[in-house]
């Protein structure tokens, strides 16, 4: 049976004249109203203006494109990438709009709904997902509804939907995402986020580094969850003393510069000897950098960094900043083509895209004769 309008009030515990100014968003409404309406609007699956079979088929020309932050360049990139496949010479006059989530699961879920509601014709959701199984189900819910209404799902930069007996890698090179109810999977363009990890921490490892410090991104994030395995795998290659020590060296905070800053100085407490640092992506490894520099410390002779993206500015770092190289615009561009149908589905619904190491001036063998500073 459809869920109605009333049913919608009734939850919220408004009346169906508020519930009907939220939805269109022409009257002002308490923001503690609007919250409790979406939320009832979420929860109970509803669809304006009737049943799901009501909208066989998206009808606008709208492609929503969910960022954490469009300020990082990281996000700013794929977003580019992904209306530049809107352009009208290639889609007829597609028009993207960014939604920036701020990296809340909830505003996600809030989006989602939101484009559902303005049929949508794709979503592209980019970036790390959280690892929470409630948002997990929340988001399938979601998709579901979207994949019904005739909505092209596209992962960008995340990894595909998790099966109920797998952990969605997005190392592998194949695997589907989970399947949606009334639709298809969402397709899926991932990155080798542990395969980039294990090659960069390789690298330092064959430099000679041993005393490895680790500045990682949010622990409930999967693009910090599948970087530290590659980091550890590698690690786990050259012995279990230096895997056992990985716990200890390594911190966790946000995607930007002041976590770097912050995360090089508690591991040089940890660690005063520490002769190398990843940074969870190049603007923490900025960070990590002038942290360093402040504690009088020199990049690469006393303490090797290296970071991961390769954003633009990586290059021409002082020194240049040795990184893993995802390629952004390209991930972005075949997002957009695949949102839009402009390009076979892959093999699975998912396409791993390879990282590159790229090795530059930040990174040089440990200096044998470093004194280690003494506590207190």
């Amino acid at each position: 049976m459809a869920v109605t309008l009333a049913d919608v009030a009734a939850r919220a515990g408004v009346s169906a004249a508020t519930v009907s100014r939220v939805l269109s968003g022409n009257y002002p409404v308490a923001g503690a109203t609007r919250s409790r309406v979406l939320r009832a609007v979420e929860e109970l699956e509803y669809v304006v203006n009737g049943p799901a079979s009501s909208l066989a088929a998206a009808s606008s020309d709208l492609v929503g494109v969910l960022v954490n932050d469009i300020a990082d360049p990281f996000f700013g990139i794929i977003a580019s990438a992904v209306q530049s496949e809107m352009e009208p010479e290639k889609a007829g006059g597609k028009l993207a709009v960014v939604c920036n989530t701020g990296g809340s699961p909830q505003r996600e879920l809030t989006y989602l709904t939101l484009l559902q509601r303005q049929r949508a014709a794709a979503v592209v959701l980019t970036g790390s997902a959280v690892e929470d199984p409630e948002h997990a189900e929340a988001l399938s819910a979601r998709l579901r509804r979207l994949a019904a209404a005739g909505t092209r799902v596209v992962l960008c930069g995340r990894p595909p939907l998790p099966e109920a007996d797998g952990d969605g890698d997005a190392g592998g090179t194949g695997g589907g995402g989970k399947r949606i109810p009334g639709g298809g999977a969402p397709l899926t363009v991932a990155f080798d986020n542990r395969g980039g990890a294990r090659r960069l921490t390789g690298h330092l490892l064959a430099l000679g580094h041993r005393r490895i410090g680790y500045v990682a991104g949010p622990a409930e994030r999967t693009t910090t969850r599948h970087r530290l395995e590659g980091h550890r795998a590698a690690l786990a290659d050259h012995g279990h003393d230096l895997l056992a020590e990985a716990a200890r060296l390594t911190v966790h905070g946000a995607y930007d510069r002041s976590s770097g800053y912050d995360g090089a100085l508690e591991l040089l407490r940890r660690e005063p000897g520490l002769t190398a640092v990843l940074a969870a992506n190049d603007t923490v490894a900025l960070g990590v950098c002038a942290a360093l520099r402040e504690a009088g410390l020199s990049i690469p002779g006393d303490v090797s960094v290296a970071g991961f993206d390769d954003l633009p500015f990586s290059a021409d770092a002082s020194p240049a900043l040795t990184t893993v190289r995802i390629p952004l615009h390209g991930a972005g561009a075949r997002a957009g083509r695949l949102a839009l149908g402009r390009e076979s589905a892959p093999p699975g619904g998912v396409a791993t895209v390879r990282t590159e190491l790229m090795v530059r001036a930040s990174t040089a063998a440990p200096r044998a004769n470093r004194p280690v500073p003494q506590a207190g």
